[in-house]
């Protein structure tokens, strides 16, 4: 995992930012309402002197924070703190509130995983058994059929010939079927046990991040950080900030990744009907489609390994091999970068 895949979100971006094109839109609006309503007002305001320096003072004093870089840093500074402040009373964007609840997701999820992973195994198990059925069958009936040939019997040999025929057109496509979910039975276990990790490394970052970022807001006080940004000094609080957001962004799309995959996979398992060796077409198309996808974040470049072992014959799949959570490298956190 790398930092330098992520760029960090502007203001306008986030749930606060939404929250102050509102509120400057709200503003516009009320100001022009405001003047259309009050022109008569406003110019017998102007009309005295002293009303018109005190104006023009204004406009100077709105003129200077405008273009001055400290000063409009300072007003910017404040009016995000004043707005995060704002969307903090309707909306959770507290970074690690967040990943806590991720957390908890990730563990629902997990156990729905493990419970599809268990019913796609019983499936596979019962599909192998139909497809050495039939191929049993077969050789049976090609036996038969080569019996009545022997003993001129065409009607019997036919009769053979063509349940052989349909029996190995069938196990064509229950083996195209096998396939398919031999795709999705490596996927969804390697899922698992990335996720695995992936819910490990987010509790220990929470675990550490949590105090670290409470040491961080303690030392580094709303005025202190105003004091930098005027300084033109980077803001300690606000780099944490964005590095725990960057975190939960990319937690979310490995969540909404792993959340489409196992509905992917659902539809796909919900559509086959074993007994009459069917499918519909639906559920496949899904499977291929995703399949064809260019990159998963969950997965990364192991995707089209998975693919690739799945449909080599070569590549036998032990369906009775236990999950295993794979061992950090290095015992590194994936997500350490972020704070570099």
């Amino acid at each position: 995992m790398d930092s330098s895949d992520f760029k960090p979100k502007s203001f306008w971006q986030r749930p606060e930012g939404v929250t102050g094109m509102l509120f400057l839109s709200a503003l516009g609006i009320g100001a022009g309402i405001f003047l259309l309503t009050s022109i008569g007002a406003i110019a017998a305001f102007l009309a005295n002197t002293v009303n018109l320096v005190i104006t023009l003072m204004v406009l100077a004093a709105l003129l200077y924070v405008a273009f001055d870089p400290k000063m409009r840093a300072l007003v910017g500074y404040g009016y995000k703190s004043v707005m995060r402040w704002i969307t903090g009373l309707f909306v959770k964007i507290d970074p690690i509130g967040i990943l806590k609840g991720y957390v908890e997701h990730l563990q629902d999820n997990l156990r729905n995983m493990n419970k599809q992973i268990n019913k796609l195994r019983g499936q596979m198990h019962q599909l192998k058994e139909i497809i050495v059925n039939n191929k049993r069958e077969i050789e049976s009936n090609l036996e038969l059929a080569s019996q009545a040939k022997d003993a001129k019997n065409d009607a019997q040999m036919v009769l053979k010939s063509r349940k052989a025929g349909r029996l190995q057109e069938s196990n064509i496509r229950l083996d195209e079927l096998y396939n398919k979910m031999e795709v999705l039975y490596r996927v969804l276990k390697r899922m698992y046990e990335n996720s695995e990790v992936l819910m490990e490394d987010i509790k220990d970052q929470v675990e550490l991040k949590e105090q670290e970022r409470k040491a961080i807001h303690a030392s580094n006080s709303a005025m202190r950080s105003a004091m930098s940004v005027i300084q033109g000094d980077k803001d300690k609080r606000a780099m944490f900030d964005e590095a725990l957001e960057a975190v939960a962004d990319d937690v979310s799309q490995k969540v909404g990744e792993m959340e489409r995959f196992m509905e992917v996979s659902s539809n796909f398992m919900n559509s086959i009907d074993l007994q009459n060796g069917v499918f519909e077409q639906e559920g496949m198309d899904m499977l291929e489609k995703w399949e064809q996808e260019s990159f998963s974040k969950l997965l990364g470049e192991e995707k089209h390994t998975l693919i690739s072992k799945a449909n080599d014959n070569t590549e036998v799949l032990d369906l009775n091999e236990p999950i295993k959570m794979p061992e950090r490298v290095g015992h590194r956190n994936q997500y350490d970068t972020f704070f570099e």
